[in-house]
């Protein structure tokens, strides 16, 4: 018998790996993974152990969208759950990486966008299909697919349901990377690893103002002056030492 569907997750050198484990259906969301990963990231935004957080799925798929299965009566419903966790991992307050095999397609698709940055294998397939089912995509998450793809690739996406590869996924923005299957595991460990190195002050910030925040210059200026992490970061710079940066999220 199959395990049950769920979000696993587990922390360890500075990384938070998040997997999506629901293989009988190409790590299809139910309703109740959709509910359970806000919560998970609330957790994880105040472990001091996690400092970036990785989301991917098991085994050979990232995630094939939304279980239609488990769909209710209200499928508005089903579609706030999704908007809810999709925002939540976009607000995430330190670096997301999905790493992506195998479909990543509708809801599983809305996930990745979600993420700050995506690495893939070359094999992946990328598609946003609610047009095959006569469902309307979500004004925010319309409005961030155009925000990292362009409005052209957006209505692609959008208009036609079709799947891309990774060829034209990198082209348009879409991921960032594009590794061998063989090297993409090795590529997350090194990238993650200097993400874990950085400051958290820098990433935070430029989290922040890269979403459109203006209002908050003053407040990550007044951080930055009480942070020691710019006098930290020059001093490793001219002991050619790694710095030691002390500043830390505190949501």
């Amino acid at each position: 018998m199959s395990p049950a569907p769920a979000l696993t997750h587990s922390v360890a050198d500075g990384v938070a790996m998040v997997v999506i484990d629901h293989p009988a259906k190409r790590n299809a969301m139910t309703d109740a993974m959709w509910a359970a990963l806000p919560p998970l990231l609330d957790r994880l935004a105040t472990d001091p152990a996690a400092r970036v957080l990785v989301l991917t799925g098991a085994g050979d798929t990232f995630c094939a969208g939304a279980d239609i299965s488990t769909l209710g009566a209200d499928a508005g419903a089903a579609k706030e759950l999704a908007v809810a966790a999709e925002d939540a991992l976009a607000a995430f307050p330190k670096p997301t990486l999905a790493v992506v095999r195998g479909y990543c397609v509708g809801g599983g698709c809305q996930l990745a966008v979600a993420c700050d940055l995506r690495f893939s294998a070359e094999s992946a397939l990328f598609g946003v299909t609610p047009a095959k089912l006569g469902i309307v995509y979500p004004a925010s998450s319309t409005r961030r697919l155009a925000s990292l793809v362009g409005p052209s690739t957006a209505k692609y996406l959008l208009f036609s349901g079709e799947l891309i590869g990774t060829e034209r996924a990198l082209r348009t923005g879409l991921v960032d990377e594009v590794l061998a299957e063989g090297e993409l595991d090795k590529r997350v460990a090194e990238f993650t690893r200097v993400l874990v190195g950085r400051s958290q002050l820098t990433q935070a910030a430029a989290k922040e103002f890269t979403a459109g925040r203006k209002d908050r210059d003053a407040y990550w200026a007044e951080q930055a002056r009480g942070s020691g992490d710019t006098a930290e970061g020059a001093a490793a710079f001219l002991e050619r030492r790694a710095p030691r940066f002390s500043w830390t999220v505190t949501p």
